[in-house]
């Protein structure tokens, strides 16, 4: 039962809601009350603060997340290696991407490694804004640049580096920039990140950081329609190279201001500080960082 409970806690703060959770697993608001005070008790703390609008972890809260996530992988793995013997995975992984990178590179993964494990399943989210792992219960994301959350665990998967970048169309007809702050004279694609919008381009003039405001007529939360606009010819974007490198490659997309780039960032796995994972999400880790690492050398050329 104690297990039982501690799914019910992480639906509940994956789904925001006592009801919501409810909702979920059809049971009454009352009994997931009652069983979440049964869980208070038994650890002798409250986990949650609930106001009439929302909730939120208390400190005591936020620790029981990572230790039932913890005991609940642990558990689920000694029951599929019981049932199904150590050489079958079953079960579901729930993991986040940046949306291009996502569909160009992590989706077509993904359906090799599902239909390699017919038993597993897979919850995608595909976005380019921050995602709270813990509290929306997936088991890793990939992300571009610095780790922001240093609770989390990281692995390397690469290097990265953003491009700014140009179809020849836009270009014939716009001019090309030379320095950075001619980018003030261009129509520029801007990526919404979240609630906020990447207006700042960041470049190194005379060995030294060198930030301009950008403006342009489109703005958009997807990096893959940021990509296509870009190709279209409709304005010049600032791109992971690893979402344009075959734009670049066929001549699609001209990368620009080469001289001017900031360098090199990270792109990794970032993942809660589970002692143990389960044994499907570990596979496919590992099957991304090992077919993304043969990607690597091809982005890097780019």
């Amino acid at each position: 039962m104690l297990l039982d409970n501690l799914a019910l806690f992480l639906l509940i703060v994956e789904k925001g809601g006592l009801s919501a959770a409810g909702r979920e697993k059809g049971l009454s608001p009352a009994s997931v009350s009652e069983r979440l005070a049964a869980l208070e008790a038994h650890y002798g703390a409250a986990l949650l603060k609930r106001t009439t609008r929302a909730i939120s972890l208390t400190e005591e809260g936020r620790l029981l997340v990572d230790g039932a996530r913890r005991l609940l992988a642990e558990a689920d793995e000694l029951e599929s290696g019981i049932r199904s013997g150590t050489r079958t995975i079953s079960g579901p992984i729930r993991l986040s991407a940046p949306e291009d990178m996502g569909r160009r590179y992590i989706v077509p993964i993904l359906d090799r490694f599902l239909a390699e494990h017919p038993d597993v399943t897979v919850d995608l989210n595909l976005t380019d804004g921050y995602l709270d792992l813990v509290g929306q219960g997936m088991d890793f994301a990939i992300r571009h640049g610095v780790l922001a959350d240093s609770t989390l665990r990281s692995r390397p998967l690469g290097e990265n580096r953003r491009v700014v970048c140009a179809a020849p169309a836009y270009l014939d007809a716009m001019g090309r920039p030379e320095h950075p702050d001619d980018l003030s004279r261009h129509d520029c694609i801007i990526m919404r990140f979240g609630a906020n919008l990447d207006r700042e381009w960041t470049f190194q003039v005379d060995g030294k950081p060198h930030r301009v405001m950008v403006r342009g007529r489109r703005v958009a939360n997807d990096g893959g329609l940021v990509a296509q606009w870009c190709r279209d010819g409709h304005g010049i974007a600032f791109k992971s190279v690893w979402d344009i490198a075959e734009d670049l490659a066929s001549g699609a997309l001209i990368e620009l201001l080469s001289e001017f780039a900031m360098g090199e960032t990270g792109l990794q796995i970032v993942y809660p500080p589970l002692s143990v994972q389960p044994r499907r999400v570990r596979l496919l880790i590992e099957r991304i960082a090992s077919e993304l690492s043969a990607v690597e050398h091809t982005a890097k050329r780019a």
